[in-house]
């Protein structure tokens, strides 16, 4: 079957191999008229020819109905067009023929064959008969205007329905790749927005697990300290006065650091609460919501006063020794800036390491390293065993084992090496290797 893009779209709608019922009812239309059309013919070309009227008649039927093929196989009905056209029969098959034929998807060749086979059938035909009806005197014409005759005539049933029909097929085929187009640019957009709305879902995860970290920390530590100052205050409430105050005092300053911190996380999550809601209206595309979503978490990690620095690693290490740990800090190298990224992972990276410190080895002795190297900055929290075996139980400080996966995923991110394990003399140690460059 030769079809062209329009019957091809909307193949399987209609009967046997028309698109449409519409397509068929006019087909059916066009053979009947056609065969109304050659039986009148066939009635004188069997006078001519010395035959029975019937014959030239059912002749005339049986070549007017061909032309309910014209869609599926058109060349047999140009075909057929061209071979009853001696007989002065077929008019309107072959202009319907060569119209659907060179609205067809065949070669340009074949279609210039048939077409050139039609004009010569035709202009032979035309020719003869004029040349006939001259010598007979049935035309009143010139001989010399005979062939001008048979070429306009020829040119007329032929061309008109050639030109015609390769219009149509080129514009069918047009239409038609500016549907698939348009199919593909739709298939394209879907694709981007599943890309958006999961870029979206990725950055949510990323600033939860980014939050439940900082969270962690800021808890974790702070609170780890104050029921370590808390025990020591019930310890020397009575004995010694002045210490408890002095206890007293640190839990208080402790508490608000907490509070402080916790404050700018919620600070940051209200702040979002405008790009959350985003998605409930209608006209914003996802691509949109996930460009926000992914700029608001980065802009959340970015924000260097979302969290500590390292000029502030003193006055941590402070905190633990107020606590009673005998804790060391040894720097190494110039002092430089960094991004906040970089002094935010090794400030959380030693605090956490201080916290499990005050958990699971109250009272041992602690050495926090620091390096400023010229591509790195490392770090490194080593403590010594516990004094008393079972002292972290004792403080009754839980832990959800959620630190050290907090430390390694804060590090990794950046592009540096985390380690950490115990020690051979019975104490841990936490070291990490981050790029200076890194953000």
């Amino acid at each position: 079957m030769t079809t062209t893009g329009e019957v091809r779209t909307e193949a399987g709608t209609g009967p046997l191999w028309w698109g449409r019922w519409r397509s068929a009812l006019l087909d059916v239309s066009l053979a009947a008229v056609s065969a109304v059309e050659c039986a009148l013919e066939g009635i004188q070309f069997s006078r001519d020819a010395g035959l029975p009227v019937p014959v030239g008649t059912v002749f005339g039927l049986f070549a007017g109905v061909t032309l309910l093929l014209r869609r599926r196989w058109p060349i047999a009905v140009v075909l057929v067009g061209i071979a009853i056209t001696p007989a002065q029969m077929g008019f309107l098959m072959g202009v319907v023929g060569l119209y659907t034929l060179a609205a067809s998807e065949l070669p340009r060749r074949m279609i210039g064959a048939l077409s050139g086979m039609s004009f010569v059938g035709m202009f032979i035909v035309t020719y003869v008969r004029a040349h006939q009806g001259v010598v007979q005197g049935d035309l009143a014409i010139a001989g010399g205007f005979i062939p001008f005759l048979s070429v306009t005539t020829a040119l007329g049933t032929t061309a008109p329905p050639v030109l015609f029909g390769l219009y149509i097929g080129a514009r069918r085929r047009l239409m038609e790749s500016l549907r698939e187009r348009a199919d593909s640019l739709e298939r394209e957009l879907m694709l981007l927005a599943e890309r958006a709305e999961e870029r979206a879902e990725w950055a949510r995860n990323e600033e939860r697990t980014r939050i439940a970290r900082e969270m962690h920390d800021v808890v974790a530590h702070r609170v780890s300290l104050m029921v370590v100052h808390a025990a020591a205050l019930q310890a020397v409430a009575r004995k010694d006065p002045e210490k408890a105050v002095k206890n007293a005092a640190l839990v208080g300053d402790m508490g608000r650091q907490a509070l402080t911190e916790l404050r700018q996380m919620l600070g940051v999550l209200r702040s979002g609460e405008g790009i959350a809601e985003r998605p409930a209206r209608a006209d914003v595309p996802l691509a949109a919501v996930g460009a926000a979503a992914a700029a608001a978490a980065s802009r959340a990690a970015e924000d260097p006063a979302d969290g500590p620095s390292l000029a502030e690693l003193a006055e941590l290490v402070g905190q633990s020794a107020a606590a009673g740990m005998v804790v060391h800090l040894s720097v190494e190298g110039e002092a430089r800036p960094y991004a906040p990224q970089v002094e935010q992972t090794a400030y959380r990276v030693v605090q956490e390491a201080l916290t499990n410190v005050h958990k699971h080895a109250a009272g041992a002795k602690t050495h926090v390293r620091l390096a400023h190297r010229s591509a790195e900055i490392a770090m490194q929290v080593e403590n010594e065993p516990p004094p008393e075996p079972g002292s972290a139980r004792a403080a009754r400080l839980p832990s959800g084992g959620n630190g050290l996966v907090g430390m390694k995923e804060r590090v990794s991110a950046l592009g540096g090496v985390f380690v950490s394990g115990p020690t051979d003399a019975g104490g841990f140690r936490v070291s990490a290797v981050i790029p200076a460059g890194a953000a």
